[in-house]
């Protein structure tokens, strides 16, 4: 058997034995057992990948999902998903040649497949770590990644705009006028489907007149369960008499179809692989593309042809592929929720385990959540397909009628909380700090703007370690502090966390929003009481009778700016604030500072613009006070940081303990270091309390 070969002109044909229709599946289940990565390590790019025999690809499948199973077994890191795709990837690359056409990730999370096969296995055992390999696509990697992503619902809009571009150069493929043109391959889930952004792209990829290729990857799963009347649509289809009778009715269905040429055209190229297709009146027909599937996304050579048959086409075209989300890792195939993007693994016999690195921000967040919907009826929640992720899940069971996770779609979840604020009910959207972006002009339109009270609970803000820059939340502050009457806090711990949400719950006038890391709580101030959270009042945590500096800390820095007071040791009496507020900020505490020429300095895991420490500026500012004594620390704003563990990205964003007393010993050397009023004395009387 061969497989598609390259003429001198790039242009494949297809040579595939027919001889056997059982091609061999990947039947290898992953139990931590040892196996000999005998063909992986020779694909360094894909066109060694089309030079292996067809019939050893299902080899190739299981050493695929070998190496990654055995790397996040180590480190953690998106399995379940990229596990589901393994198949899919090798075919995509097989038949099409990507360092010529495009590849375009939706989300991104499902890449590592790809990058494995576009010869990036040496960077596999640093899998999400600093100098390793990215979680996401990433094009400082390579040139077969196009965009760094880790959004949803991106990849058609993205993939339309190269389709034009390409055919504004005069590169774009089509069979007649330029057979050797790039073609465009997006590749998209069901869950990403039903975001709004998708679903601008498909109105718009309708309008093509060129070849143009959707792969919907659909396992019936987002992070979560989807959501929706789509994901009801792709479930009734999965099940569906057409559906079970595929093999015996697809030729007779093409005949009463819309294209229904077309797909004779296509049924005629593909020969018997026809009977496994079924082209069905799908909503994509609606948006102008034609619909071919549901495929077997884990049968090699269905896939192999049928891409080969849609590959040409000149007008846009959904290919509907079926997968099992967590495919050859029985533990993610039975619960692909929990090993969507799991920590490093514990195996032991017929056990698999998620390592705990403690008690999360997150775990914190949803028992806080439980306890306040079971005292107050009239709290409401929602997530945007982040249940776990936020937190929410056991809230969802416990009160079905009052949390929704209403999938991938975060603008539409923002209008819902402003409807539900609307009608009298006290909404709580938990939703990521990086995701909030795409909610913004909700928040102003339909939230601010109306003075209503939605709750905004922003999971993983600041640095979050392995997922990288995609996934940084360091925007929340400067897109919600400029709203007006908008309300904004942090928490230190899982005390100040609880403390916010009471707060939050009770008020009833403006937005407000809490943000927390993607971190452990500490209990580094567990014995002292947690006073209850009053709008522009910071929280004392440790002063002196006379400072000679005072920091204020925004959110978990609070605990690191305590580990850099531990490492001056008594070289310098440093105040500590923990801000509690971005907005409004404590205007007589900065009062209070800055008369008595005491030096400040603003710490947050948010970028330097528009943030906490502008804010206390600003406020310094317009309380006529001298603002050149405001020493801000945040993260930069002239570079990214990637992926590395979180406490190596702030180290590298100068937030580390180390850095902050640097800083403080920096200011105080200092030549604009203030004076102090006479008669002031440097050592300290110090003082601890709320």
């Amino acid at each position: 058997m061969t497989g598609p070969s390259l003429d001198a002109a790039g242009a494949r044909t297809a040579s595939i034995d027919r001889g056997s229709r059982a091609a061999p599946r990947c039947g290898h289940l992953y139990h931590g057992d040892g196996m000999e990565l005998s063909l992986l390590p020779t694909v360094r790019t894909p066109q060694d990948l089309r030079a292996i025999p067809f019939e050893q690809l299902p080899r190739l499948a299981a050493e695929i999902r070998h190496a990654i199973c055995e790397q996040v077994r180590v480190s953690g890191g998106h399995l379940a998903p990229n596990l589901g795709v393994v198949e899919l990837t090798i075919a995509l690359h097989y038949v099409f040649d990507f360092g010529h056409d495009r590849l375009l990730f939706d989300v991104g999370h499902q890449c590592y497949p790809h990058k494995l096969l576009t010869g990036r296995l040496p960077l596999l055992d640093r899998l999400r770590q600093r100098g390793g390999m990215a979680g996401f696509p990433d094009p400082r990697e390579s040139a077969f990644d196009l965009f760094m992503v880790g959004h949803a619902g991106t990849a058609i809009s993205t993939a339309v705009g190269m389709a034009r571009g390409d055919d504004l150069a005069g590169d774009g493929f089509h069979s007649e006028t330029r057979p050797g043109g790039r073609r465009v391959v997006s590749l998209i889930g069901d869950a990403s489907i039903v975001n709004g952004v998708a679903m601008e792209g498909l109105n718009n990829a309708g309008t093509l007149r060129r070849q143009f290729l959707v792969v919907l990857n659909d396992n019936g799963m987002s992070i979560a369960q989807p959501q929706g009347a789509v994901a009801a649509y792709f479930d009734r289809l999965r099940v569906s008499e057409t559906y079970r009778r595929a093999k015996r009715a697809a030729k007779e269905a093409f005949a009463h179809l819309p294209g229904g040429s077309l797909l004779e055209d296509i049924s005629h190229r593909l020969g018997e692989i026809a009977k496994d297709a079924v082209a069905e009146d799908a909503w994509f027909e609606k948006f102008g593309l034609l619909t071919v599937g549901p495929v077997d996304g884990h049968d090699l050579r269905s896939l192999v042809e049928m891409l080969i048959a849609v590959r040409d086409v000149d007008r846009p075209i959904v290919l509907h592929v079926h997968t099992v989300k967590g495919k050859g890792f029985e533990f993610a195939e039975s619960d692909a929720c929990r090993f969507h993007s799991p920590g490093p693994l514990r195996m032991d016999g017929c056990r698999v385990e998620v390592a705990s690195g403690g008690r999360s921000f997150t775990q914190a967040f949803g028992e806080a959540m439980l306890d306040l919907m079971a005292t107050d009826p009239r709290i409401v929640t929602a997530t945007a397909a982040m249940p776990d992720g936020t937190g929410l899940t056991q809230v969802l069971a416990a009160h079905p009628d009052r949390a929704w996770d209403v999938g991938i779609c975060e603008s539409h979840a923002m209008d819902m909380m402003a409807g539900l604020a609307r009608t009298g009910w006290k909404p709580f959207f938990a939703v990521y700090s990086t995701f909030l972006q795409r909610a913004f002009d909700q928040a102003f339109q339909e939230v601010a703007l109306q003075g209503l009270s939605v709750r905004l609970c922003l999971d993983r803000a600041g640095l979050v370690g392995g997922d990288g820059a995609v996934h940084h939340g360091f925007c929340d502050i400067a897109l919600l502090r400029p709203l007006p009457g908008s309300i904004l806090m942090a928490a230190m711990d899982e005390p100040s966390l609880i403390a916010a949400l009471t707060f939050m719950r009770d008020c009833d006038t403006a937005l407000s929003a809490v943000r927390y890391p993607r971190d452990t709580v500490s209990d580094r101030f567990a014995g002292i009481p947690c006073p209850p959270f009053v709008p522009g009042v910071a929280r004392r945590l440790r002063t002196h009778d006379h400072p000679d500096l005072a920091i204020l800390a925004y959110g978990t820095p609070v605990i690191d700016a305590d580990d850099a007071i531990g490492l001056l040791g008594g070289e310098y009496a440093v105040d500590l604030y923990d801000a509690r507020f971005a907005k409004p900020v404590d205007v007589a505490l900065l009062r209070s500072l800055l008369q008595r020429g005491i030096p400040i300095v603003t710490i947050e895991d948010h970028g330097r613009e528009g943030g906490f420490g502008a804010a206390v500026a600003e406020a310094a500012l317009d309380a006529g006070l001298d603002a050149r004594h405001i020493h801000r620390l945040a993260m930069p704003s002239d570079r990214w940081i990637h992926q590395a563990s979180r406490r190596e990205q702030l180290e590298e964003a100068g937030l580390d303990a180390a850095s902050i007393a640097r800083t403080v010993r920096e200011v105080l050397a200092g030549p604009s270091r203030p004076e102090p009023p006479t008669g002031a004395l440097r050592r300290p009387g110090l003082h601890t309390g709320p």
